[in-house]
């Protein structure tokens, strides 16, 4: 009978698909590996099975034992799917800004799920990992997976994914392009096909272009399961261990509204439905191809599904407010109330950290200015003209609540602006309608808001300005 005793089986061994595009017949030929065709959706079910089977041979988790994980949502997946099918507990932490799609996955494969903020430097007690090998050390019987530091990883895509790729090219392939997060996949992907090829095979990496892998800023991004961002308050960022970067012949950046428009036209044209990070992918692979001859061979890794990402990637919605679309240029945009210069200028915006009076001594100049005396508040800069995303913007200085707290002697002018902070300003993307964004501004305590573009901070907005764009007095 072709039948599986365990779902396990069904792990891996996933379809290689070409991808045409006008003008591809002069042009190397290109395939997608599509490894959300894995049982578990995506590319993270092969290290989950191997680095849980690992830890079984070498006695560190028993029956009846807890698997602990740290992850952004596919890792967990496998994990938590091959944990049920094993007999193990599961307990996996996630950022917040994981898909709700990813979270409700993992608690209905019965993980229980752990949620800590994203936007936490690398030392700070809470952070996602940290969490996990807390919890990991306090359960009994606790098993920490730790991905990015487990031999286990590249390996599992060294003993499959490279030899499947290669049998299923029949040895033609040229050129591997992969996404770069917790280094494994292109690791031991890559290292078996250099090998096997003699070193014929070049290795490319994809990456969101703010990521440290690529020789960004490390500030965030918003395509999940890819690249590395660094908390400007990290001391230190120790790359992982699963990364082996001598494998990889070069690594090529891409912004986010690429990787995403490049997912939602490959759904419309193609039928594919794949996440953020397998745009990245695409998106750098259609790069590499578009330089290369009808005799070189491109495979893409694509490594989940786009049903993971409905809420976000395929959302208008979600899109249009952290300024992905760029609207109806029919209507009055939020954008069109910004003038040229104020769209070149860095946001202005508080250090968290800074003093009560270096903030009241900024709010007072714009107050002098005639600007409304608010300004967003956020981790420090790592240079002069960055701009924050709209996650980092994690609240607001108000120039009367500052006035009130220190005439009340709750707070004085060398303490840290961090305990001050109130609401966030609102936010709306520049392609939002300025009728609806001037309606929400009525009723805001402020008469200013944040502007994004592609998810960062392009400017200060205020209902005057919203009002002259519209022509209203």
């Amino acid at each position: 009978m072709d039948v599986h005793e365990s779902l396990l089986e069904l792990i891996g061994d996933t379809p290689l698909v070409r991808l045409r595009t006008p003008g591809d017949d002069h042009s190397a030929r290109l395939y997608a590996k599509l490894e959300y065709l894995s049982v578990g959706g995506s590319v993270k079910d092969r290290i989950a099975l191997r680095m849980i089977e690992d830890a079984e041979r070498r006695g560190l988790l028993k029956p009846g034992g807890t698997v602990v994980e740290a992850s952004s949502g596919n890792t967990g997946v496998g994990l938590a799917l091959v944990a049920a099918a094993k007999g193990y507990r599961a307990v996996i932490v996630i950022p917040d800004k994981t898909s709700a799609e990813k979270a409700a996955t993992l608690r209905a494969l019965g993980a229980e799920v752990v949620v800590r903020p994203g936007m936490l430097p690398i030392d700070h007690p809470d952070q996602v990992v940290n969490t996990a090998t807390r919890l990991a050390a306090e359960i009994p019987g606790g098993w920490m997976a730790a991905q990015y530091d487990n031999p286990a990883n590249p390996e599992a895509h060294y003993a499959t994914t490279g030899p499947e790729i290669w049998q299923q090219t029949e040895g033609r392939i040229t050129h591997l392009v992969c996404c770069v997060g917790t280094g494994g996949t292109i690791s031991g992907t890559g290292r078996y096909l250099k090998e096997v090829s003699g070193g014929g095979v070049r290795v490319i990496g994809a990456d969101p272009d703010s990521s440290v892998y690529s020789g960004g800023d490390g500030r965030p991004y918003f395509v999940e399961a890819a690249g590395r961002w660094r908390h400007p308050e990290t001391p230190e960022d120790c790359w992982p261990a699963s990364f082996h970067q001598e494998v990889v012949d070069e690594i090529l950046p891409v912004t986010d509204r690429e990787s995403i428009m490049t997912i939602r036209r490959t759904a419309r044209e193609s039928g594919l439905l794949v996440g953020g990070s397998a745009g990245t992918a695409l998106a750098a692979a259609r790069r590499v191809a578009a330089g290369l001859g009808p005799d070189d061979l491109v495979v893409a890794v694509l490594p989940d599904s786009g049903k993971q990402y409905l809420s976000k990637y395929f959302d208008d919605g979600w899109l249009l407010r952290l300024g992905f679309l760029d609207g109806d240029p029919a209507t009055v945009r939020v954008a069109d109330a910004l003038t040229d210069g104020e769209r070149a200028r860095p946001l202005p915006y508080l250090h968290r950290h800074r003093t009560v009076g270096e903030a009241l001594a900024e709010l007072r100049a714009r107050e002098a200015a005639g600007a409304e005396p608010v300004l967003p508040a956020g981790p420090a800069p790592v240079g002069p003209s960055r701009r924050p995303t709209a996650p980092e913007l994690v609240g607001a200085v108000r120039l009367v609540e500052l006035d009130e707290a220190v005439a009340a002697g709750r707070v004085g002018p060398d303490q840290s602006l961090d305990e001050q902070l109130g609401a966030p300003l609102p936010q709306f993307g520049g392609g939002e309608s300025a009728e609806q964004a001037l309606a929400t501004l009525r009723s805001a305590p402020d008469a200013t808001a944040v502007v994004l573009h592609d998810g960062h901070a392009v400017g200060l907005v205020t209902e005057e300005q919203l009002r002259a764009a519209l022509g209203r007095p």
